[in-house]
């Protein structure tokens, strides 16, 4: 286990960032189906949530906070609007494509103009 830990504390906190705003999608997209009446899929929400924070806080080690948690929530809104209007029928009206489009530049800011080295 101690080696696991070591492995992951190296990773590179893009990478883990990366995961983090992935399982956020999962988490938040699979919130539809969570209830008592579906015991696993409760769980599987609530594990890929604590692994999202996890990796969030991995991500936060070597990161500024802003930079990191700027771009987590911003993979998290654009692959829950994404999941939303290709898996649960959302409205994909210009104005959501334009808005999605803006999320992702500010990301991709975030991400050339954190200042992080590495």
């Amino acid at each position: 286990m101690t080696e696991a830990l070591r492995l992951l504390t190296q990773m590179n906190p893009w990478l883990a960032l990366a995961i983090a705003g992935l399982l956020e999608v999962g988490w938040a997209s699979g919130f539809k189906f969570v209830g008592p009446q579906r015991p696993g899929i409760s769980l599987l929400v609530g594990i890929a949530m604590l692994a999202s924070f996890g990796f969030l806080w991995l991500a936060t080690q070597k990161l500024p906070i802003g930079t990191a948690y700027g771009v987590w929530t911003g993979i998290g809104a654009v692959g829950a609007a994404t999941v939303g209007i290709l898996a649960y029928g959302e409205p994909a009206t210009a104005i959501r494509l334009v808005c999605i489009v803006l999320i992702v530049a500010g990301i991709v800011g975030l991400k050339l103009f954190s200042g992080a080295t590495v």
